[in-house]
């Protein structure tokens, strides 16, 4: 059920041919109450596309009644007239649901630098369908809606006592961190006020999305948002609801890592004993981006070297020379020198895990990323994006 997991919260998902292929372009969720709240994080890409221009002005009062989302157009570079279509596609929303237009958040993804008034017209016809096909079931097909080159559609949900938590996400590329990596909507029916609900959303994106780093490439479209229903009544702790949401949050993650477009390993990079998170993210990232280590792990060669090499770029506090290196449970490197043969890595399962030890404190931080392979070159050379 996805979004309409918990109480409070309808969706829906339509088609109205944004898409080429016909399947469902445009989703819908509203949140029926009794609570509005809403929180969001942005892509910190200075280049923004129209509909996070409009979302972070809305976002600001902590107030959410609905996000209507299309896929099949980024409405980025557009003008003054994305601007307008954006703002045109609040207004209808508002219109259908008889609510205010600045309490509409409005997500796109698809082509940068293209849109028409066929798009608009598209777009607004969207609208007013899924406003028609709302429904309490509708979070499926609001989840199969949002996709672009993703190969299947990305859902969660976590229950607890009396309350629950619901996500949908879409992602296969443009993953790298800047406060969210793509578009996902999370839901609760748990009561939070719009202070508690800010605070919990990048708690959780700063360990989950903000850690997965696919391809190195950001994209202008970015938003991750909290819809708070409160139907359920029930107001958790703290800490209670902080690790339901990263447990959502961890798991969309991992399932738009599982996803990545070509990729045919999905690599974990656990750096441990580092002097501060802040060192260990910055290692794990070091590696997680580079094009050498990532052809390496494509090609099932654990060439520890590539890690090495890649963490010395990083300003992080540790020795070369007293660095140890584990690739899927084999220790190929200690103290900066060989350990165990490569040949004793097997790298043909897709799940890879590297654990670099810096020695050098008692911080932690995981990088997710994948390898980069000939699939993902040919994808984007003949998707334009």
């Amino acid at each position: 059920m996805s979004v309409t997991a918990p109480a409070g919260f309808e969706a829906a998902g339509v088609a109205v041919g944004l898409k080429s292929s016909g399947e469902p372009d445009v989703a819908m969720v509203v949140n029926r109450g009794p609570l509005k709240v809403g929180a969001a994080v942005f892509t910190s890409n200075r280049a923004k596309a129209n509909p996070i221009m409009w979302s972070e002005q809305v976002i600001q009062d902590g107030v959410v009644e609905a996000i209507i989302l299309n896929s099949g157009g980024a409405n980025c570079f557009t003008g003054s007239f994305g601007f307008q279509t954006t703002h045109q596609t609040a207004e209808k929303v508002a219109t259908e649901l008889g609510v205010s237009a600045g309490d509409v958040l409005v997500c796109s993804t698809g082509l940068i630098g293209t849109g028409d008034e066929l798009f608009r017209s598209r777009v607004l016809e969207g609208v007013s369908q899924s406003a028609a096909s709302l429904s309490v079931d509708g979070g499926v097909q609001a989840s199969e809606a949002i996709m672009t080159t993703d190969s299947k559609a990305k859902r969660s949900v976590v229950t607890r006592d009396g309350w629950s938590i619901g996500g949908m996400a879409k992602g296969a590329g443009m993953l790298a961190p800047g406060l969210a990596t793509m578009l996902v909507v999370i839901t609760t029916d748990a009561v939070l006020d719009a202070s508690q609900a800010d605070a919990h959303l990048r708690d959780a994106t700063r360990v989950s999305f903000d850690r997965l780093d696919s391809d190195g490439c950001m994209s202008t479209n970015d938003q991750v948002t909290l819809m708070v229903s409160g139907a359920s009544g029930i107001t958790p702790s703290a800490s209670e609801f902080g690790s339901a949401l990263a447990e959502v949050c961890l798991e969309l993650s991992r399932q738009l890592q599982g996803d990545a477009e070509g990729a045919s390993h999905d690599i974990t990079i656990e750096v441990v004993n580092a002097a501060s998170e802040q060192d260990a993210v910055e290692v794990g990232r070091s590696v997680a981006r580079n094009n050498l280590f990532k052809a390496a792990i494509f090609g099932n060669d654990a060439n520890w070297g590539r890690v090495l090499a890649a963490i010395g770029t990083t300003d992080a506090a540790f020795d070369p020379y007293d660095v140890d290196v584990w690739m899927n449970g084999v220790r190929v490197c200690t103290a900066g020198g060989p350990d165990r043969p490569r040949e004793d890595v097997d790298l043909t399962p897709r799940a890879t895990h590297l654990v670099i030890d810096l020695k050098e404190g008692s911080s932690t931080a995981t990088i997710l990323t994948n390898d980069l392979t000939h699939d993902y070159v040919h994808e984007n050379s003949a998707y334009s994006s």
